[in-house]
């Protein structure tokens, strides 16, 4: 199919966490571990290509009819880190969501009731058995959500200017030290704040990183994102020191710093958010 070969990432960001191959039980540590010895693995762009191919059908398959056995490799201290695609499991927790994002009328017309029905109740079935499942990879459309910012420092951020290539823009971390940064902010905010939506995101993101190997990296990548933003936009971006800004101010007690620092964070993002409904 020609057409998606040019086809973009998405406008979405994912964080992602890339797990040691001894945090796998066999026979799944040696399938990861042969694939990651391949000359060459899958990128995110393959990956959009394969999960737009099954929204082609009509009717379209929303979630893929088996789980893919494809991840993202890196190397960390010369440990060989993977994290699983686990297609199948994401795209049941998105068509939960969609739900939520989407008017009835244009959610029914996209995916038929009828289709989603099926693929809620195939859901279901699975949980019964893997109840413990869990993605390695999560996603966000048009916007990076200001608690992921939470996990990395300003020095980890890694940015590439666009070239023959896209722009990358990314932060990466030991899962110790994100770990260490979420239970910090946490203590501050519920010190300082009442219970908000950025406390509650923040309690919901510790919970999944407590999921995974002690030694595992994680990663914020602006994926597509970078696609609705300039060069000069993604150049500027301190979004992570932006947050550890106004936490570190709220520490002090100084209302007015933290106050605007989130303001900076938030009017950033709600211009990007902006953009889907743009013409």
């Amino acid at each position: 199919m020609p057409a998606l070969s040019s086809v973009l990432v998405p406008y979405a960001a994912y964080l992602r966490v890339y797990e040691p191959l001894a945090a796998f039980p066999e026979p799944e540590r040696g399938h990861w571990a042969r694939y990651a010895r391949r000359e060459r693995t899958p990128t995110a762009q393959d990956e959009l290509r394969r999960s737009l191919a099954d929204l082609l059908p009509t009717p379209p398959v929303p979630v893929p009819v088996h789980e893919s056995g494809d991840a993202f490799v890196t190397e960390v201290d010369g440990v060989v880190c993977v994290c699983p695609w686990r297609t199948r499991l994401r795209g049941w927790l998105a068509l939960e969501e969609l739900a939520e994002q989407l008017p009835a009328p244009l959610l029914d017309a996209a995916l038929p009731p009828v289709v989603r029905g099926q693929a809620a109740a195939d859901y279901e079935q699975w949980r019964e058995r893997n109840p413990d499942a869990r993605p390695w990879i999560r996603t966000a459309v048009w916007q990076v959500p200001v608690r992921w910012f939470a996990l990395f420092s300003d020095d980890e951020r890694q940015y590439e200017p666009a070239g023959p290539a896209a722009a990358v823009l990314r932060y990466r971390t030991p899962m110790v030290q994100a770990r260490r940064r979420v239970a910090r902010a946490l203590k501050t905010l519920r010190e300082t704040l009442d219970e908000g939506r950025l406390t509650e995101g923040l309690v919901d993101v510790g919970r999944w990183l407590e999921e995974f190997h002690p030694r595992s990296l994680v990663e914020l990548d602006y994926g597509g994102l970078v696609h609705a933003l300039t060069g000069p936009q993604l150049a500027e971006d301190r979004s992570a020191a932006d947050l550890a800004e106004g936490i570190a101010a709220l520490r002090a007690g100084d209302g007015e710093g933290a106050g605007e620092a989130y303001a900076r964070l938030v009017d950033r993002w709600r211009a990007v958010r902006d953009l889907q409904f743009a013409n």
